[in-house]
């Protein structure tokens, strides 16, 4: 039986939540419903998508391919669905957008490329630049939006923002790695391990903040603000890691696997979402990239990603 637009929409909310019980109840389904759904999907795909265990579910490999997949079948319905009200506006102009890191390389390009086959007419200049300076280019006027990494904004005071995702943190560790056995890892399992720490958007001040309230502290081996130096380095055992399952890719550059754990701490979510100046109003074209965002995650940043770890 071919697959349904449900079976995909119920795969997407399972694989954000982690957990069948919490799918269902963002979806406002039953639990059941989302069970034959995936065992549905999982009998048409011939492959299992989800690894169950005590803690919840989490994507095998052939999960996260197929997460791709899902996730443009849903940009692509939703794109269709807009189509037809958003034909007669002729939106034109230029927008300038800043972004962060993490935001240009893991989360943007695919939805900009489809922002800018419905809106040919709008211009987007992108500038990646680090928080600090988007903030201040925004209050000043530089920029006409951003998308950033909402979870570190700091002036709310004269800055709007509005949540897209929320992306799980999780362990990352080498495929032999003696924790690989658990379904879920504390900060005092690996507080004596080797520690690869990420600085780039401010993940190391984000780190130490979920630490802080604890006794113990990462054993910092090495810092770096390469994302593929940390893949590497945990992949060949030489230490493990604690970042978003938006940044995550389940092999290393030389091929090496990747595993990765949920966290039995509170360790806060990755929020990408958009950011605007609080006084101004937006213009034609910065409204219809404002909308077309909100409108392709619901505008509320409802559930968690755990994307392509």
């Amino acid at each position: 039986m071919p697959l349904s637009f449900r079976q995909v929409r119920y795969f997407i909310a399972t694989a954000e939540a982690g957990k069948l019980s919490l799918a269902a109840a963002n979806l406002n389904v039953s639990q059941s419903a989302i069970t034959a759904a995936i065992k549905a999907l999982e009998a048409e795909m011939e492959s299992k998508l989800f690894d169950r265990h005590s803690n919840g579910v989490s994507l095998t490999y052939e999960g996260h391919q197929f997460l791709q997949h899902a996730e443009n079948i849903v940009a692509a319905v939703a794109e269709a669905t807009r189509g037809p009200r958003r034909s007669g506006r002729n939106v034109a102009g230029s927008i300038r957008v800043g972004v962060t890191y993490t935001v240009a390389g893991y989360f943007l390009p695919p939805i900009l490329a489809r922002f800018s086959r419905i809106f040919p007419d709008i211009t987007v200049h992108l500038h990646e630049i680090p928080r600090e300076e988007i903030e201040r280019s925004l209050v000043d006027g530089n920029l006409d939006i951003a998308v950033m990494l909402v979870s570190n904004l700091q002036d709310t005071k004269r800055i709007d923002s509005e949540t897209l995702i929320r992306s799980r943190r999780r362990l990352w560790l080498s495929a032999d790695h003696r924790l690989v056995a658990r379904d879920a890892v504390s900060l005092a399992d690996i507080a004596d391990e080797p520690y690869v720490m990420l600085t780039v958007d401010e993940a190391n001040h984000t780190a130490l903040r979920y630490w802080e309230p604890t006794p113990y502290r990462p054993r910092i081996i090495f810092e770096t603000s390469s994302v593929e130096a940390v893949r590497s380095m945990v992949a060949t055992g030489m230490g493990v890691t604690i970042l978003s399952d938006m940044v995550s890719r389940p092999w290393s550059l030389e091929g090496q696997r990747i595993e990765a754990r949920s966290m039995v701490d509170e360790v806060p979510t990755m929020d990408v979402g958009l950011a605007w100046p609080k006084t101004d109003t937006l213009s034609p074209a910065t409204q219809t990239f404002y909308e077309y965002l909100s409108l392709t995650f619901n505008g509320s940043g409802h559930g968690i990603v755990g994307a392509h770890s």
